[in-house]
């Protein structure tokens, strides 16, 4: 393991002064931990041709709208079951977890999605490796704690901090690619350790598998799935001008970069949290035909003041300040997109977006 211990430094001067296998699901992308082999039985995603999938993100509160969220998302689950689920970062907040056998799992993971019986492809987000404040992705190694707690759990599925997930494993009808960007987004860049480098040995291993996995892949349908977003209208803003910083590295340049090099025009769809809203982006000339899809609302929302970059991309759907989730049904020919917002004082789920979308 590769750790960091930064220096006393809080988010404010920070920011002002830059400005075991599953049948079913693949194990690829041994990052340089190895995949972590389950030490119980894992719930499993059936191998049928009709792939429905929860995605979420930014849920790990514990709090009572996170429970308002799994509460509609269970309801739905009754009525169309879900093969598995997509989290998109941020899974244990304010800070990420002390280790694999953190009490955290329980409340913020465990017990609200109790029911929701099925894999649960789990994305490291900034408040998963905080290191001084809250959020500033400053100790990327505490993202292995969550790898580490993939042998413990029956739905939590994280067998390495990048890999794919092929459903049905055999002839897949999806290919999910789980990416971890931190590096290259962190509030406190890891410039005291040449591993976690914008070109180290951490991003250029993930690069190089990536390139290689979607040029192997059979799927008619690859998606990525980030934490950070390249593009969206949320509070946090476009990759290259996150939080509407003008200094790099912290607006994400390298991110941006990222994005444009190996995932922009070979998905057909990014599946973004960070942002605590719920839009749905039409493609544009910069994502070579790549839609970009934020949901990040599944426990907290947007505050409300539009993108600090004063980003405006056109959208099919964009909801800055409502709690919800979103629904995938796939088929080899076809995607259909689904967003459900949530009354948190009833937990009642209201489908307010219905889009075949290819």
């Amino acid at each position: 393991m590769h750790e960091q211990f930064p220096t006393g430094i809080g988010r404010r001067e920070v920011l002002a002064g830059a400005a075991g296998a599953v049948a079913g699901l693949g194990l690829l992308g041994l990052t340089p931990a190895a995949a972590v082999p389950a030490q119980v039985p894992k719930f499993t995603a059936p191998a049928d041709r009709h792939v429905r999938v929860l995605v979420t993100g930014d849920a790990g509160t514990g709090t009572r709208t996170q429970w308002a969220v799994a509460d509609a998302a269970r309801a739905f689950h009754a009525r169309e079951p879900f093969a598995l689920a997509v989290g998109l970062g941020d899974n244990i907040y304010e800070s990420g977890p002390d280790g694999p056998d953190d009490s955290q799992f329980a409340t913020k993971f465990e017990d609200p999605n109790t029911g929701l019986d099925f894999p649960w492809a789990m994305v490291l987000g900034n408040h998963d490796t905080s290191a001084v404040f809250p959020g500033d992705g400053g100790w990327l190694a505490r993202g292995n704690h969550e790898v580490a707690y993939h042998a413990k759990s029956a739905r939590w599925w994280m067998p390495s901090r990048y890999y794919s997930v092929r459903v049905p494993e055999e002839n897949p009808v999806v290919e999910f690619f789980v990416l971890d960007i931190n590096p290259l987004a962190a509030y406190i860049p890891p410039l005291l350790d040449p591993y976690w480098a914008v070109d180290g040995p951490y991003m250029n291993e993930q690069r190089a598998w990536l390139d290689g996995a979607l040029a192997a892949s059979t799927a008619p349908w690859k998606i990525a799935c980030t934490h950070q977003p390249y593009l969206s209208n949320g509070p946090h803003g476009d990759a290259g001008n996150y939080e509407g910083l003008p200094i790099e590295p912290l607006n994400g340049v390298h991110a941006k970069r990222f994005f444009e090099d190996h995932v922009l025009g070979k998905v057909s769809l990014l599946l973004s949290g960070h942002d605590h809203t719920l839009q749905v982006l039409e493609p544009t000339p910069a994502s070579k035909g790549t839609r970009q899809i934020v949901s990040g609302a599944s426990a907290k929302t947007g505050s409300g003041h539009g993108s600090a970059g004063g980003a405006a991309h056109p959208a099919l759907f964009d909801a800055q300040n409502e709690l919800g989730f979103m629904v995938l049904d796939l088929t080899a020919d076809a995607v259909r997109l689904r967003v459900v917002t949530v009354d948190v004082a009833t937990g009642t789920g209201t489908e307010v977006f219905d889009r075949r979308l290819g």
